[in-house]
């Protein structure tokens, strides 16, 4: 089963990168990090989820095989 956790290529807290591992694994996580940048540059809030979910989120050290 699929897990979102933060990953361990990371630029702040590696949500965008956990979020692109979660949708596709081959998917590049700068497209993530480039659609989330739009987003809140219209919407403020994302910017608070953002680092809700750096909290919220386990690390790719808890990850269990």
């Amino acid at each position: 089963m699929k897990r979102l956790i933060r990953s361990k290529e990371k630029k702040i807290a590696g949500v965008c990168g956990g979020i692109s591992q979660y949708i596709n694994p081959e998917l590049d996580p700068i497209i993530i990090r480039a659609a989330w940048l739009i987003l809140t540059l219209f919407n403020p809030l994302m910017l608070l989820a953002y680092f809700i979910l750096a909290l919220v989120l386990p690390d790719s050290s808890y990850e269990t095989a």
